[in-house]
């Protein structure tokens, strides 16, 4: 074996675990590595961002895209606290990624030197293991742990501490194989108990999400799901797990949940909970599915023991991933006939009621049909395109209109963050035509969402990316005016914003761009971005008052100021 530089050995050891796009802003603290990326620019392609909580969005995407864990560089400091809202994303979503951090030369640490920070301390919670390097021929073990952490039990994102000096020194070693994750099977007793539960139930409902889906296992759901005609919800912004063409679809729960799902929610009598980890947006603050105990029969398969029983006390728990859990269930031997066919149609009835172009009945004002232009998108968009969002009520045009065909037609679909990051739709959807430039990616976002990190067009621009912008215009950031008139009722302090021409915006940055004003011009703009060389920005100014998907800002304020009365 001949002497190596270690910058060099640790992008030799990504390429073994298959790794052909890392994102990040460069810094002096990794030089060694980015000579390594020139070294290999055959093989692999370090995508220059233009701030780090982009680049880590991009990283955070490229996970959910592919399953394996996206690769996101950092230098120390400030470069490292900018990307942590990428990695909690990946730790709140359970997505697989991988942070590495330029640091301080060793012989500088624990003095406050220049930008140094305490990674254990400042990423341990939002981390699935922090770990630094300090001998160079440990990278390949590093490295490969580093892959086999994201992708085992729960899904989520690892950091990688780099001093300066480390990745300067020779060595001789060599990178190890590529990591595949191990499939953890649930046992017969297990599945045995689940399908006496089953038989036993009047009211059953799937809830289908969080992460470790393969478009395998979705599709073995649906195999399950038909076999036993059971009505299946998505958890929330994993609306792709199941197809929402289907007659067993019963809707997504999350914010801004269909009602009439709601009440089905709390009258079922056997929730059978496949992937999600039950969050504060899929259990409407604890209380749509009480904590600790449910009211309902609860069974929980979750590819994480440490999950299990750690908020919601079940029934039943299982641990087992998402592949081997769907294929396990798809071979439960089902009953000729269920009690609960009625059920499963109803569950769907509702489904497809909510999402009717009349939009219940609710007239809202201004020249924009929302529902009009979500379903101008799903006719348009093909049925792989990705579609991404970042955090603020926009976001609920899709949630409720666009029906996502996703994982068991082969793709992963949706890429939305579940903690609710600002910022995250126009990076993620960069970072996803790059990896996949053979996809359409679709983003909405908001005024204010975009401003966070619009400046990743220019990434797309330089890296010959194309992605699809539908930005809506209301001049504030509309979730918190939603909820000051919910609380504090025509007392408005700190959401109004004063915003830049966006289309001389996308178009500074290398974009195409057009202003849309009226619904009926909607249908041209889209095909012309579809069909243009470049990505587009296409801005709609939204009236105010259109603030959510069921009402307007004049309806929640004089509700909260008649309540106070």
């Amino acid at each position: 074996m001949t002497q190596t530089l270690a910058g060099h050995l640790l992008v030799e050891c990504l390429l073994a675990q298959g790794v052909t796009h890392a994102f990040g802003v460069p810094g002096e603290s990794y030089l060694a590595v980015l000579d390594g990326f020139h070294h290999h620019a055959d093989k692999i392609q370090f995508v220059i961002c233009r701030q780090e909580g982009g680049a880590a969005f991009m990283a955070e995407a490229h996970g959910k895209v592919t399953g394996r864990p996206g690769v996101c560089f950092v230098t120390r400091g400030p470069g490292a606290t900018n990307a942590s809202i990428g990695l909690h994303t990946a730790f709140q979503d359970s997505t697989p990624m991988v942070l590495l951090v330029g640091d301080v030369a060793s012989d500088c640490r624990d003095r406050e030197a220049f930008q140094e920070v305490d990674f254990a301390r400042f990423f341990g919670p939002m981390a699935k293991r922090v770990e630094r390097i300090d001998d160079a021929r440990r990278i390949p073990e590093y490295i490969a742990r580093a892959f086999a952490t994201p992708m085992n039990g729960r899904p989520g994102p690892v950091v990688l501490v780099l001093p300066e000096d480390m990745l300067t020194q020779t060595v001789t070693a060599q990178a190890l194989p590529r990591v595949e994750p191990v499939q953890a099977w649930a046992d017969p007793g297990s599945l045995r108990a689940l399908r006496e539960m089953l038989v036993k139930a009047q009211r059953p409902l799937v809830i289908a999400g969080g992460g470790g889906w393969t478009p395998q296992s979705a599709q073995a759901l649906q195999r399950f799901a038909e076999a036993w005609r059971l009505p299946v919800a998505n958890a929330f912004r994993f609306q792709d797990t199941f197809d929402n063409d289907h007659p067993l679809y019963a809707g997504d729960i999350g914010l801004g949940i269909n009602p009439a799902l709601a009440a089905r929610v709390r009258t079922s009598d056997l929730l059978l909970v496949l992937g999600p980890r039950l969050g504060e947006a899929t259990t409407g603050s604890y209380t749509l599915i009480e904590a600790p105990r449910p009211v309902q029969k609860l069974v929980h398969v979750h590819a994480s023991a440490e999950e299990l029983n750690r908020v919601y006390q079940a029934d039943l728990a299982i641990c087992a991933t998402m592949n081997a859990a769907a294929r396990a269930l798809e071979v439960l031997d089902a009953p000729p006939q269920v009690a609960w066919e009625a059920w499963t149609q109803a569950c769907n009835r509702d489904y497809r009621d909510n999402i009717a172009p009349a939009n219940g009945g609710v007239v809202l004002p201004g020249d924009v049909d929302m529902p009009a232009l979500i379903a101008t998108l799903f006719e348009h968009l093909p049925a792989d395109a990705i579609l991404t969002n970042g955090a603020g009520n926009f976001a609920s045009w899709l949630h409720r209109f666009y029906r996502y065909r996703g994982l068991a037609r082969g793709h992963k679909t949706q890429l939305a963050p579940t903690n609710g990051a600002m910022g995250y739709g126009v990076p993620a959807g960069v970072g996803a035509a790059i990896v996949q430039p053979h996809r359409t990616v679709f983003t909405i976002a908001g005024d204010g969402d975009f401003l966070m990190n619009g400046q990743e067009l220019a990434t797309a621009a330089q890296h010959g990316a194309k992605t699809i912008v539908l930005l809506l215009n209301n001049g504030m950031y509309g979730t918190i005016r939603m909820h000051q008139e919910k609380h504090y009722p025509a007392r408005v302090a700190g959401s109004s914003l004063a915003n830049p021409d966006f289309c001389a915006l996308a178009r500074a940055y290398g974009y195409a761009a057009e202003r849309v004003t009226h619904t009926a011009a909607f249908k041209d703009a889209l095909l012309r971005a579809l069909a243009a060389p470049t990505g587009t920005v296409i801005e709609v100014p939204l009236d105010p008052e259109v603030i959510t998907t069921r009402g307007t800002l004049t309806a929640i304020r004089e509700a909260a100021q008649k309540a106070a009365r």
